[in-house]
């Protein structure tokens, strides 16, 4: 049986410990928050979800003349009126959301020892379960609307590779602490459609990209899909024990790997249309690759991350040393601060504290500000800072559970937490190491 490791040991060690308090004030409250909220919510994708904006959004992407037009009136609710979603789609539940739920609760249990909150997280599990798709060989999950994306229209409910990680992360969280055959096997079964589901395709030197749905219609050279499929097979070879799964994140690990720029940037495709660097994609691939070298000690990997934080320290901050949404934006941004970002970064800032002075300075200020004039009075967190205000609907997707989550995070410390008697305890099967 291999030793379970966890990332956020060392860095939890070191924040400031009044800040700690402050960050356990700032979850307790938001806890108390969705409670009461409940678990549906609107969300970014709102004002495109419906007949209209699906018809909008189509339109810009084969026009973008006429569809500056069509899409307007969701622009100018974006930037001015953020409020109108509940005019354009309803509330839904989001399966990415649930996944960091149950990962956050999971992670109190740990730092408390209440089983309040492994209930909670188990509550997300079997949520889970619920709102699954059963593709053909296990279960995916994926949006709970109709996405138009630059190359078709993704029906609701189709299996996507950017939420598999997070939901075979949040079984594994709890399996470790209460081992149940339900979560393991529910393990597999993700591993086994991520593995089969989604093609390959050559990209040479050694690398392939995968697709990003099983959509027949979809190329891939999406690099934080990739990052994710990487990332995710390698846990599970890790777990299972299963040769294919490391030989084909090995592919995809190399196509993240080769689309890193001479900066040290990732533009979110290699396809020549879509070649922005955003923050929390750029998150979403180092967070990836830390997780991979965590986890196998890959020479290359490393060397690719300590270029990518370069150019993220750089680049993907403000002057003030806080999260900034872009480095090289595709178009005009009607905002100037994203929720999103702020969780993305502790996420990533966390799992790296202490190998630079920038970088924790970096996460220092993102907490302070976040649980600072971003937490409203109900304990919810503001979305967006826009051009004027702000956008004060709570979005489970967009970010409120990812937050709570790198909130959560930040609170466990292994010396101090308090564990079940079964937390540890794994099942023959199941020995990696821990990797949120």
């Amino acid at each position: 049986m291999k030793t379970t490791v966890r990332l956020e040991e060392h860095a939890v060690a070191k924040i400031d410990s009044a800040l700690s308090r402050r960050v356990g004030v700032a979850v307790h409250r938001f806890e108390r928050w969705l409670e009461s909220y409940g678990e549906t919510s609107h969300d970014f994708q709102t004002f495109y979800a419906g007949r209209y904006g699906s018809f909008a959004k189509a339109l810009y992407y084969r026009s973008r003349r006429l569809g500056a037009f069509a899409v307007a009136p969701m622009v100018f609710c974006e930037a001015f009126m953020p409020s109108a979603r509940r005019f354009f789609w309803i509330p839904q539940r989001f399966p990415i959301a649930d996944a960091h739920y149950a990962m956050g609760f999971a992670r109190l249990f740990r730092h408390t020892g209440d089983r309040r909150c492994l209930k909670r997280a188990i509550h997300f599990l079997e949520v889970l379960l619920d709102t699954a798709c059963h593709s053909k060989s296990g279960l995916g999950w994926g949006y709970p609307f109709e996405w138009v994306t630059i190359d078709g229209t993704i029906p609701r409910q189709t299996p996507l590779i950017t939420t598999l990680p997070y939901v075979y992360e949040a079984f594994g969280a709890v399996q470790e602490i209460e081992p149940d055959d339900r979560w393991l096997k529910t393990m597999h079964s993700i591993a086994e459609h991520a593995f089969h589901d989604y093609r390959d395709y050559d990209a040479g030197g050694g690398s392939a990209t995968c697709t990003y749905s099983p959509l027949p219609w979809d190329r891939g050279r999406v690099v934080n899909a990739n990052a994710y499929r990487a990332f995710l097979l390698t846990k599970a070879a890790f777990d299972f024990g299963d040769e294919r799964y490391r030989q084909a994140a090995e592919r995809n690990l190399r196509f993240v790997l080769n689309s890193q720029q001479p900066d040290g940037s990732w533009p979110y495709a290699i396809d020549g249309r879509r070649d922005f660097v955003d923050h929390y994609h750029t998150c979403f691939v180092l967070k990836g690759l830390l997780k991979i070298e965590k986890i196998t000690g890959h020479r290359d990997c490393r060397q690719a991350i300590e270029s990518g934080l370069r150019y993220y320290a750089q680049h993907l901050f403000d002057t003030e040393g806080l999260p900034r949404p872009f480095a090289k934006p595709p178009r005009l941004i009607v905002y100037r601060k994203e929720l999103y970002d702020y969780a993305e970064c502790i996420n990533v800032l966390t799992l790296v504290l202490d190998r630079s002075t920038t970088l924790d300075s970096r996460l220092t200020a993102a907490i302070m500000d976040v649980i600072g004039p971003w937490q409203r009075a109900d304990g919810s967190f503001r979305s967006r800072r826009l051009l004027f205000g702000w956008d004060n609907v709570p979005m489970h997707r967009w970010a409120q559970a990812q937050l709570f989550r790198s909130l959560t995070g930040l609170l466990c410390s292994s010396a101090k937490s308090a564990i079940s008697p079964t937390a540890g305890r794994q099942t023959e099967m199941f020995c990696g190491s821990r990797v949120e």
